[in-house]
Formats: structure tokens, sequence, C-alpha cells
């Protein structure tokens, strides 16, 4: 008799992904498929990803040193395959996978600063695994350099994958048949999805940005008040609901506030950003990346956060009846843990 899911020593899930990461030829193993230079195009795919049995909710299981020799999928988030397609290749495969979830929704995430591929895969597998996703999840990576001394290199193409990206959720709209598209951002991701959606709103039309139902903006690694001035007021002027996630103990956050010179838009405390038609969360008091951790990836790894996301993206609760702490200062209200 054949195993059945529930047996299997590991969970496999599918996510598919677009990138403008160049592809390594001659590459021995998922992980190595794309490297940290633009490739000049999207690349179409989709990967397969395992999730251990014993996963903890928020963790990412990995093995501390050695990790292609040690990574294990029964005890380990793994890349296990990726699998290339062409543009119309890829949009049948989603189409395939739409018909058969169980909702017709699509979870997109764009990874931020210091991230491989392999590791924007891990990701979004586990977040789509952690908030308990029953739509199809995708990601798109454009083409950090996945080094914690590369910043500036980042910043630059971060920026000049705006156009790739834009592209990539505008087919996404318009070639496939979503109920919904949720759209979430990890910190420098903040600074192309943000700038990539604005200039969506300019080649969509109104009924089909409106498939766009959920913006989650988290740990936005962009210059504070660049953002209030700057973005603020043109994103809230589409009908698409959008959430910011902040924390004063980001220890990232706090190095790009030294390194720019201006506080961040992630940045919580005296200059969390309050903005009429963004639900601002203060996740500060959330414990996060213990031990060793900048506190940055809070999002993904922090079990609470995962919980509200689930509120948020499957229930479609708004955060003012998720249980979250309501405050009202005089620049606005925000929520916080």
């Amino acid at each position: 008799m054949p195993p059945t899911e529930a047996t299997e020593p590991y969970k496999v899930v599918r996510v598919f992904f677009g990138t403008d990461r160049n592809v390594q030829a001659g590459a021995t193993s998922p992980a190595d498929r794309f490297g940290s230079e633009r490739g000049h195009k999207i690349t179409y795919g989709s990967c397969e990803v395992s999730i251990p049995r014993n996963h903890v909710t928020g963790e990412l299981e990995r093995p501390f040193v050695f990790k292609s020799l040690l990574e294990s999928p029964e005890k380990h988030i793994v890349l296990l395959r990726i699998d290339l397609r062409s543009q119309d290749e890829f949009h049948a495969e989603v189409a395939s996978a739409l018909a058969v979830a169980p909702e017709r929704r699509a979870l997109i995430f764009v990874h931020g600063f210091n991230n491989s591929f392999e590791e924007a895969a891990h990701r979004t597998a586990q977040i789509a695994h952690d908030v308990k996703f029953t739509g199809v999840p995708l990601f798109y990576s454009w083409p950090s350099k996945a080094s914690a001394l590369d910043y500036s290199f980042d910043v630059n193409n971060a920026d000049q994958a705006v156009t790739y990206l834009k592209s990539f959720l505008r087919d996404i709209a318009q070639k496939q048949s979503f109920d919904s598209i949720t759209l979430i951002a990890h910190s420098m991701g903040n600074r192309a999805l943000t700038q990539a959606f604005l200039e969506l709103k300019n080649e969509l039309g109104a009924e089909k940005l409106k498939v766009f139902k959920e913006l989650i903006l988290a740990a936005p690694d962009i210059d504070a008040d660049f953002f209030r001035n700057n973005i603020a007021p043109r994103l809230t002027s589409i009908s698409t609901g959008i959430t910011l996630y902040a924390s004063s103990k980001d220890r990232a956050l706090l190095a790009s506030k030294k390194f720019n010179g201006s506080p961040r838009a992630g940045d919580a405390g005296n200059g969390l950003v309050l903005y009429s038609g963004i639900e601002t969360i203060d996740a500060t008091a959330v414990s996060t990346d213990l031990f060793w951790g900048l506190g940055h990836g809070y999002v993904a790894d922090s079990r609470p956060i995962l919980d509200d996301l689930n509120r948020l993206v499957m229930g479609n609760i708004r955060a003012r009846k998720r249980g979250l702490a309501e405050t009202v200062t005089g620049d606005g209200i925000y929520w916080k843990f």
C-alpha cells in the first residue's frame, strides 16, 4: 500500500516564482540554479520545498553549519526541486494549480535585503504553510547579493527590478482568474514592490486592480519621510487594504537608519509611520530572532504575528477586530501586540 501524505516524513509545498536573477548554467543543485547577478529578463518556474512533520510555526529549520551537506527534508526546510518554464507554460501551470486549490487566492511574497533565491523559496513556503494559506503561493526574487556587506548593491538591484516585478504582477492579474491577490514584501523588498504597484496602478484598469485585496508591508526599509510624503498618499488612493508592520527592536533597520541617515518606515517608537488608510501594527513587544538574530524577520518567525497574518489574509479581518491593542495619538491610530 503506497504511503499517504499524512504518513510521509515531510510535507511538500509547491510555490511558483518569477525572478530577474541570472540563471547559472551547470548548477548541480537547486540552491545554485540562480545567482546574484542581474538576468535582464524574467525567468519563470515552480519550486518544491519540504516542511518537516515536526515543523514549529515561525521556525525556519535549517542546519547551523555545512548546510548543503547536512540538510535533510525530514528535519529541515529544503529547496528540493526547481522546474523552469516558459512564460506561457508558467501561466498554464498556475491556472492548473488554481483550478484544484480550495480557494481562488494568490499570495505573492517579495523578499528583502541579503536574501538568496533559495532563502526566498524557503520563506515563501514557510509563510504559506504557517498562515494556513489555501490558495496558490508565489514569490518574486530580485537579484539580492545575499551578503550583509552589499547593502548598496542590493538597493540598486531592488530599484532596477521594479520594471520586471511590475510585469510579473500585471500578468498574474490579467492572465489568471484569482478572486484575490495578497502581496507581502519584507524589508528592502518593499522598495521594489511599492514602486511596482504604483506604476501598475497607471497600467491596469480599476476593475483589474481590485483583485489586489491586501498589501502587507513588513519592516519596510524605506525612508520614513519619503514614504509619508510620496508613497502613502498614492497607495491609499487605491481601494486596497494596506497593513504596515514596524518594530523598535529591529536592529537591521537601526543599522539602515545609521547608514542612510534617516529613520525607516519600519521603525517604531517616536517615528512610527501613521497615515490614514494604512493600518500600522507595532510589533515591538513580540519576541523574535532569539539569541543571535537581528529582530528583522519577525513577520515570518513570530507565531503571534503569523497568527495575526492568518486572520488578516485568510479571514479578511481588519486590525480593529484582531485582538490587538488600539492606541490613539494626536497623529492617528495604530495597533500593537
